[in-house]
């Protein structure tokens, strides 16, 4: 397995892997000062042959650029603590993190990170390269947009939408669909600013 990208998020996805009993047999990354991470090597610029990949950077935008460039097979990770329903789908790409629960029926798109004790639970459908934070709780039905971001800890009641590349204030909870584009914050979560 190859980790495009070495910061904080590599680190943990490769925690995960270990776990899985993975081997990882590089991280590629632009900063050429850097040569190690957690006893794996740190190699520069493009290569062959690094499948299959997991791009270990927490941006989604920048996952969305890297995945449209790079010719690879993708691969994923999912912690052995992780709660996976059998009936949901995880794309490639993906990583579930430790104590994350996926539910009954749950689709979970390409590149997306589902972080540690976040809960999707049934039927929800998380698009591609949405990031859903740590404690997160989406409900039944929960649909979320292309590059979306759910802060920490945010609650999300059953059959609300959150729009294509909008970002949830941590802490907040969601009564209402939330339109494409926009920061949303607060208990009732409210729209403060556009994005796009």
């Amino acid at each position: 397995m190859f980790l495009y990208g070495a910061g904080g998020h590599a680190k943990v996805i490769m925690d995960i892997l270990r776990a899985e009993g993975k081997c990882i047999e590089a991280l590629i990354d632009d900063n050429k000062d850097l040569k190690e991470v957690m006893g794996v090597k740190v190699v520069n610029g493009e290569l062959d042959n690094i499948s299959p990949l997991i791009i270990s950077i927490g941006n989604n935008r920048t996952r969305k650029l890297i995945a449209e460039k790079v010719k690879a097979e993708f691969g994923m990770a999912i912690h052995p603590s992780a709660i996976i329903s059998d009936s949901a789908v995880i794309e490639a790409g993906t990583v579930v993190m430790q104590g994350a629960i996926v539910q009954a029926c749950a689709h979970i798109g390409k590149h997306c990170i589902i972080n540690t004790g976040a809960s999707v639970d049934h039927e929800c459908i998380i698009e591609d390269f949405v990031h859903i934070s740590p404690h997160s709780t989406l409900c039944g039905n929960v649909h979320v947009g292309e590059g979306a971001w759910i802060g920490a800890g945010t609650t999300i009641i059953p059959g609300v939408k959150i729009g294509k590349w909008s970002v949830v204030g941590a802490g907040s909870v969601v009564t209402k669909d939330i339109p494409d584009g926009v920061l949303a914050v607060g208990n009732r979560c409210k729209v403060i600013k556009k994005l796009l």
